[in-house]
């Protein structure tokens, strides 16, 4: 016997429409590129949405179509998450931190028609253009209703696009399981792989992260005031864009400037009482304000993810009364860790407790996450084992854009190796793959070895993590020079440079006379790392 409900999409367009007619006048505080605030509503976002929607469809855009962003947190980019996939066609948000060349193969991979850009990316845009011949145009977002002089072929104003166009339209009633928005991982193990959400799956994400104890209990409508400082080409700005109007959230957006002194200023000026970061970003406002004596308030929680939170920092929050939230997760797999304690932790003696908060959350509903051996074989949850991370769920990404994904009987590899405690809490213990996370941000160690091996001193090269006080983590380059043959470590810095983002470039380079191997002749960073153990960047 079937169940005998209404079988109705479930569709990002939902989000915007129910906030516009249930909690309209709710506000959205934007930080614009210029430092100036622009402030609106759900209702008057929702119509302007409409608009874009319409002038999408005006430029031939059609279901399915790829257009892509190149912008930063701001009012414009929260409206393409709606507008875009609203209409049928799908939202890439495209990382202007990367690469020229790693962008240029995702936008290519990706098949993006129209690019949206800002004043922060335009010149970027310019680079890049040339070759991209997919790309058809080019919208620049910005308040003036002409485009700036500009190499972009094609280039179109958004504000004239939008003033064209009726803000009448109605959503369209699509499959939910249609591509919704594209967001590439950072190409750590090889080149950059593209995650493609559903409606349904977003939706769905969504609705998990809005559960009470995603961070210690969201409360109701508009008396929660959230930010997403987490960037909106990072998972969907970790669904922020899509749970605070769904709840009634005010909404506030950074912008592009998460310097410390601009955050507190919005946290203080806006009272934000959540707000999303990684550890790099919460250790620069922290020792803002402990440095300067200001106070924090109305900030009560913090949601942290990207790489596991320094004691240090947590203590320091909580100093300031904020309740700090871990939560473990990746682009194949938002929001599928809720970021509150195990039930009775408050009961534990103050350094058990500690040590709970040092984990990277619980497994949350809707989701199932296992360890396995090297055999594949399915590991206690004991808080003892320790083994390979595995997911799967109604979140979890099947396969990439193109390309198939690391699955194993319905379970999806993680390259994260991990401990899982009874409580279904998890403990990120290594990774499986020699990546660098610096400030939340991937740093693939292979790309800077290949690039090191570029320069004709260098025999052999090696790339490891080691510690920094800001960023957490950065890459220490070690080389082996040939025979006979001098380099310095500034002169193999400015050959790295044209060839990596900038900020994947080393802060030291140690050169050594040989490199440990395995009897196949890889390199054994695992022993490279102990060497290592208790190095800290130079420039920390």
């Amino acid at each position: 016997m079937r169940g005998l409900m209404m079988d109705t999409p479930l569709l990002v367009s939902g989000f915007i429409e129910h906030a516009a007619r249930i909690h309209g006048d709710t506000e959205i505080v934007a930080r614009t590129l210029a430092g100036e605030l622009h402030r609106t509503t759900y209702s008057a976002a929702n119509l302007r949405c409409k608009r874009l929607a319409r002038a999408l469809l005006a430029l031939g855009i059609g279901e399915g179509d790829r257009v892509a962003s190149l912008a930063w947190n701001t009012h414009h980019h929260f409206e393409l998450f709606y507008g875009v996939p609203g209409m049928g066609a799908v939202l890439h948000t495209l990382n202007p931190r990367l690469h020229d060349d790693t962008l240029l193969f995702i936008a290519n991979h990706a098949d993006d028609r129209w690019v949206c850009v800002d004043a922060a990316t335009l010149p970027l845009a310019e680079r890049l253009a040339p070759q991209l011949p997919g790309v058809r145009g080019w919208i620049y977002m910005d308040e003036q209703a002409v485009p700036p002089r500009a190499s972009l072929p094609n280039l179109l104003s958004y504000e004239a696009l939008l003033a064209q166009q009726e803000a009448s339209f109605d959503w369209p009633g699509l499959d939910e399981r249609n591509a919704c928005t594209i967001c590439y991982t950072s190409g750590t193990t090889g080149p950059p792989k593209g995650v493609v959400y559903s409606h349904r799956s977003t939706v769905l994400s969504a609705l998990f992260m809005s559960t009470a104890d995603m961070l210690g209990g969201y409360r109701t409508g508009a008396r929660e005031t959230v930010m997403p400082i987490a960037p909106m080409f990072h998972a969907n700005g970790w669904q922020m864009p899509f749970t605070a109007p769904m709840n009634g959230h005010k909404l506030v957006l950074p912008g592009r400037n998460f310097e410390p002194e601009r955050l507190h200023e919005l946290i203080r000026a806006e009272q934000v009482t959540v707000a999303a970061a990684v550890p790099t970003i919460w250790l620069a406002l922290l020792d803002h304000v402990t440095a300067r004596g200001l106070p924090l308030e109305p900030l009560r929680a913090a949601l942290l993810a990207g790489t596991k939170a320094p004691r240090a920092l947590i203590e320091g929050l909580e100093r300031f009364g904020i309740t700090v939230g871990q939560s473990w997760g990746m682009t194949e797999a938002p929001g599928v860790v809720k970021a509150t304690l195990p039930p009775g932790t408050a009961e534990l003696p103050p350094e058990a407790q500690m040590e709970r908060k040092l984990r990277q959350g619980r497994i949350g509903y809707g989701t199932e996450l296992r360890i396995v051996d090297e055999s594949g074989a399915a590991l206690p949850h004991d808080g003892v084992a320790v083994g390979q991370v595995q997911v799967r769920g109604p979140t979890v990404a099947a396969s990439y854009l193109k390309l198939d994904a690391p699955i194993t009987e319905g379970w999806l590899a993680t390259g994260d190796v991990a401990r899982i405690f009874r409580d279904g809490s998890l403990e990120i213990v290594d990774r499986a793959k020699d990546v660098i996370k610096s400030g939340g941000e991937w740093i693939s160690s292979i790309a800077i070895e290949n690039a090191a091996l570029s320069h004709p001193s260098v025999q052999q090269a090696a790339v490891i993590a080691v510690e920094h006080r800001r960023w957490q983590e950065r890459p220490l380059l070690l080389a082996v020079l040939k025979p006979g043959t001098q380099v310095s470590s500034d002169e193999l810095l400015d050959h790295l440079r044209p060839q990596i983002a900038h900020w994947w470039l080393p802060d030291e380079v140690l050169f050594v006379d040989s490199l440990p191997v395995t009897a196949t002749g890889k390199v054994q960073k695992s022993v490279l790392r102990e060497r290592c153990r208790g190095v800290r960047s130079v420039a920390s």
